[in-house]
């Protein structure tokens, strides 16, 4: 659960400085001292806006930290919006605001402040000392849900990275012996004193960012690994797309359903951190790899951004993407902008994507479906939940890799019946029969198989296969083409 219980700021820890560093590396800091849930059952959410234009987005802001707080099983007794019109060094607010914030916390006993904003130290020191309580920020509270949903080798080490390079300026907040100097007198007559020494909290820091760099040693070689997986995957003649969009649209689900995964589905905020690769057998025969990723969301901590980049290459690298967004949620249009940002920020923002509104289901207002076709041409409607309009995004993916297929006519040796098992495996075959020693077979082969086969080609280049082979109906007479 949360970060969430309040540190002591009294008081001393007994033992040795290294017994004590020791304790802090291992613990991870504040995180894991910090996480006794049962201290933490009633939070106070704020929000600060600076410019009366910017009110509703604030709001809306504060809905999505209000679920994600809820993800982590915090009770929320109330949620404030507080306009601040010059951001204050200290309080992020005046001090009188900062006050009455303080007063309505102890009215309705709260045990946590969580602030929507992005705090500094400094702030979050000044907040802790006046109001008495926890007061953490959005960045922590997506970073302990990160904690909780990490599964993966490479998972826990980035979030292990972006939770200890985000507690590192804090270690002042953590213990009160971090004052405290080593070094001193002599410890015999006659001998020369040595001087202050150094301070606890110096001793510390030192000792955190050895573990940091300890911890990007090792994401460096797991990620030397999966760079070594994605070479031999590559030799494959097997297009690769990856589901990417906002956190609860549905991707873990449409990645089950289309592919018959077993992956982690559940509707709340960040339930997949973990990519999961699984192989999609087309209509046109063709095999596509299609790789599930984790969903973004507002106001991203740019250390999540560069923690996860590993995780989110899997976008950078694919041919195409699929691009699901929920349909029935008001804000679909800017969270839409908001996975394009931070596509745009790994540089994926030119790949290929086909946008699917999924969740139809739950929209009942034809013209509010009507609006979003308008908005998004081009776009599949459809529901993973009941079915609807899973053949028309299958379709759609068939026409993303469209053009590394063509129809082809093979003339092999019988001598050669491995090339018509590879054949079978990894095309569509249309037709096969025996003339005398040889093979004959027409199929629907990739560019790369087409390669390996060239010397058993017959009648030069292949053409582009038919609608109909690739499980689309002709287009009517005098129609100009077909529906995709």
């Amino acid at each position: 659960m949360a970060s969430a219980a309040p540190m002591s700021s009294g008081g001393s820890v007994s033992g040795d400085s290294a017994a004590i560093a020791a304790m802090v590396a291992d613990t991870l800091f504040m995180f894991e001292v910090r996480e006794k849930p049962q201290l933490v059952e009633r939070a106070l959410l704020v929000g600060v806006y600076h410019h009366k234009g910017d009110q509703d987005e604030a709001a809306s802001l504060l809905e999505e930290l209000r679920e994600l707080v809820g993800t982590l099983g915090i009770g929320i007794v109330d949620a404030l919006l507080v306009r601040a019109p010059k951001p204050h060094a200290k309080y992020l607010m005046g001090t009188g605001k900062a006050q009455e914030v303080i007063e309505h916390g102890e009215e309705l006993g709260c045990d946590c402040i969580i602030f929507d904003n992005q705090l500094s130290p400094a702030q979050q020191r000044a907040w802790e000392r006046d109001a008495g309580v926890c007061v953490i920020d959005r960045e922590e509270v997506i970073l302990d849900i990160f904690n909780l949903r990490a599964q993966t080798k490479e998972a826990r080490l980035q979030v292990e990275l972006a939770r200890m390079e985000y507690s590192l300026p804090r270690l002042a907040r953590m213990w009160a012996h971090l004052d405290r100097q080593g070094g001193g007198g002599s410890g015999g007559t006659g001998g020369a004193a040595r001087g202050e020494g150094e301070k606890q909290i110096e001793v510390d820091r030192r000792l955190a960012r050895k573990r940091i760099d300890r911890v990007k040693a090792e994401l460096a070689e797991v990620r030397r690994q999966r760079s070594t997986q994605r070479k031999e995957r590559e030799k494959l003649p097997v297009p690769h797309g990856a589901i990417v969009g906002y956190t609860n649209a549905g991707k873990s689900t449409l990645l089950n359903h289309l592919t018959g995964a077993d992956v982690f589905a559940h509707d709340q905020l960040f339930a997949t951190l973990d990519t999961t690769t699984r192989r999609l057998d087309l209509p046109d025969g063709q095999t596509i790899l299609l790789t599930d990723t984790v969903g973004f969301v507002r106001n991203l901590p740019h250390r999540l951004v560069e923690a996860f980049k590993a995780t989110l290459e899997e976008a950078i690298l694919a041919d195409f993407l699929i691009h699901v967004l929920d349909a029935s949620q008001p804000l679909v249009y800017e969270f839409y902008q908001t996975t394009l940002a931070v596509l745009e920020e790994l540089g994926a923002q030119d790949k290929k994507m086909i946008v699917a509104l999924n969740k139809i289901d739950l929209i009942d207002d034809p013209a509010r479906l009507h609006e979003l076709e308008i908005h998004f041409p081009g776009a599949v409607l459809m529901s993973v939940k009941t079915g609807q309009g899973i053949d028309g995004l299958t379709r759609k993916i068939n026409e993303m890799v469209l053009d590394r297929v063509g129809r082809v006519r093979l003339r092999i040796p019988q001598s050669r019946a491995d090339l018509v098992a590879v054949l079978h495996r990894d095309a569509k075959v249309l037709s096969q029969e025996y003339e005398g020693n040889e093979i004959l077979a027409e199929a629907l082969v990739s560019a790369q198989l087409r390669g390996q086969l060239s010397q058993y080609i017959e009648g030069g280049a292949p053409r582009q296969p038919e609608p109909w082979e690739i499980g689309r109906k002709p287009a009517a007479p005098g129609a100009t083409g077909a529906k995709a």
